[in-house]
């Protein structure tokens, strides 16, 4: 149990991580006339991927999970692919990247990197649905993983739209960045 609340630290330092890059970008995006779409949802998210870190480690703890080796170590691999991705995101959308819907007017798509497959158009929250998923059943977590995907489902659909009405609206044209 001490190693799984230990990974479920170290996936909590990668969002502090995250959110520190996304003030960063946040930054460079208004200085640039940014604007911000998707102020309802957005409280609600940070709510579910708090409590997605806080639900693993308390039903593991309180639910005498077991380590299940056949399921935790492929789940772990899922979640450190997932991570490899999500950085691949924010790499490739440089200080485009952003935890919220922040749309700098003007610039073209990006389409480099994992944004260069048309029919895959948000690779950043492939990476949260897996992670989702993995971070919970590496330690048979099953109830928080079954919860976080149903609850994550819903506000993806919130989330996506928002996004893609935001980007439509600030899109002119589009570009290949680098990958």
């Amino acid at each position: 149990m001490i190693w799984y609340g230990l990974l479920v630290a170290a996936v909590a330092c990668e969002r502090v991580a995250e959110l520190v890059v996304a003030r960063r970008n946040e930054r460079w995006s208004r200085a640039r006339g940014a604007t911000e779409a998707g102020l309802g949802h957005y409280p609600a998210m940070v709510a579910l991927h708090t409590g997605l870190l806080a639900a693993c480690v308390v039903e593991v703890w309180l639910g005498d999970r077991p380590f299940v080796p056949a399921l935790a170590w492929p789940m772990l691999a899922v979640l450190v692919a997932a991570q490899a991705l999500r950085w691949w995101c924010i790499r490739t959308l440089g200080p485009r990247w952003n935890t919220r819907v922040i749309v700098v007017p003007g610039l073209p798509l990006v389409t480099g990197g994992p944004y260069r497959w048309r029919w895959l158009r948000h690779p950043n929250y492939v990476a949260v649905v897996a992670e989702g998923v993995a971070l919970p059943l590496v330690h048979t977590a099953w109830v928080t993983a079954v919860v976080f995907t149903v609850l994550n489902a819903a506000l993806l659909t919130v989330r996506i739209r928002c996004e893609n009405r935001a980007l439509a609206a600030a899109t002119t044209s589009t570009t290949a960045a680098p990958a």
